[in-house]
């Protein structure tokens, strides 16, 4: 897991080091990895994650030191710190991998609604078509405030005061427009509408 650190660096400062790793200069690199893959390991470590997974992260906390060496800011933390904010973060992200359920695929959320088939198509558009000719046979009153009932989910109250009339005239004019559309449509094709 460690690098041998290189003979000319081992004087230079975390900060220096970081600089030269933003320009890419590998030996820096690997003395910061000598410097610090065994740290970061050990703190994800006693975090209680195995060892496996602790060099993982570790590993990945020092390919992110070298990709994002030129992000460091010196002016806002030490090398120390910035390295192990990145190994708090990955820690954090294992851990809750490993906590995350696995998803249950016998779960009724994953089953794919079956496909009607072409019966069931056609009685629908049959329906919707008899109904569309239902509303268009309605009185403008009536059927604004139907609309503004089931189709924008507005509650009576709602539509009296949007429509400026009192709340016992939009409930009639809902009565009055349901049983146009039962003697039109039939019983069955109302009651599906919405009619509570």
């Amino acid at each position: 897991m460690s690098a041998p650190p290189s003979p000319g660096l081992s004087a230079a400062s975390d900060t220096d080091l970081m600089a030269l790793i933003a320009a890419r200069d590998r030996a820096a690199f690997a003395e910061m990895f000598g410097r610090y893959a065994h740290r970061v390991k050990a703190y994800v470590l006693r975090s209680g994650i195995g060892s496996g997974d602790a060099d993982e992260i570790a590993q990945d906390v020092m390919v992110i030191v070298w990709s994002r060496a030129e992000t460091f800011d010196p002016a806002r933390a030490a090398p120390s710190t910035w390295i192990f904010t990145i190994a708090r973060n990955r820690r954090i992200d294992h851990l809750r991998r490993a906590h995350r359920p696995s998803p249950d695929f016998t779960d009724p959320a994953f089953q794919l609604e079956a496909e009607p088939d072409g019966a069931d198509q056609m009685a629908a558009a049959e329906r919707d078509a008899r109904l569309r000719a239902g509303l268009a046979g309605l009185g403008p009153e009536q059927r604004e405030i139907l609309l503004a009932a089931f189709y924008d989910g507005r509650s009576h109250a709602e539509i009296a005061a949007r429509l400026g009339l009192p709340l016992g005239t939009v409930k009639s004019r809902i009565r009055l427009a349901f049983r146009h559309l039962r003697g039109i449509l039939g019983d069955d094709l109302v009651e599906e509408s919405g009619d509570d």
